[in-house]
C-alpha cells in the first residue's frame, strides 16, 4: 500500500502576509496599516493564527522613521497590541538617508533593519508568504 506524505492542515500553520510600502505617501502608509488591521482582525474572528510584517524601503521608509512619520502614534499602538505584526525596514535605504542627512535617522522603536528590503520579500515570497503592495 503506498500512503502519501502527511501534510499540515491549514488551522495548524498561521497564515503569512507581507505588506510592502515604498512610497512616500502618508495615505497608502494609512492603508498598509488598516491592512494589516482587517486581516488580523479577520483571522482572528476565525480563531486562525495569522503573522504579518511589513518591508519599507524608498520613500516608505519615512512610515517607520521615530522623526517623521506621518502615522507615528497609530503604529506605535500597532507595536504595544499587536504582536503578530512586525516592522522591517531597508538598510540601504536607511544608509542613502544618512549619507543625504549626515546622520541615520531614528527608526521607531520596535522596528528592525534588514539589509535589503526587496530582498527581504522575495525571501518571504519564496517561504510561501503572500506579498501585497496597497
Amino acid at each position: 500500500m503506498v500512503t502519501s506524505p502527511a501534510t499540515p492542515s491549514r488551522a495548524t500553520e498561521p497564515h503569512r502576509l507581507a505588506l510592502q510600502i515604498s512610497d512616500d505617501d502618508p495615505g497608502k502608509m494609512r492603508a498598509v496599516l488598516d491592512v494589516a488591521a482587517n486581516v488580523s482582525r479577520h483571522y482572528s474572528g476565525q480563531g486562525e493564527d495569522v503573522e504579518i510584517v511589513v518591508v519599507a524601503f524608498n520613500g516608505g521608509l519615512d512610515m517607520l522613521l521615530d522623526d517623521r512619520s506621518p502615522v507615528k502614534e497609530r503604529l506605535l499602538n500597532f507595536l504595544k497590541s499587536m504582536p503578530n505584526v512586525s516592522f522591517i525596514a531597508c538598510g540601504n535605504t536607511l544608509q542613502t538617508l544618512a549619507a543625504k542627512e549626515d546622520k541615520r535617522p531614528p527608526l521607531i522603536e520596535g522596528v528592525s533593519v534588514t539589509q535589503v528590503g526587496v530582498a527581504a520579500l522575495m525571501d518571504l515570497a519564496e517561504k510561501n508568504w503572500t506579498i501585497v503592495r496597497p
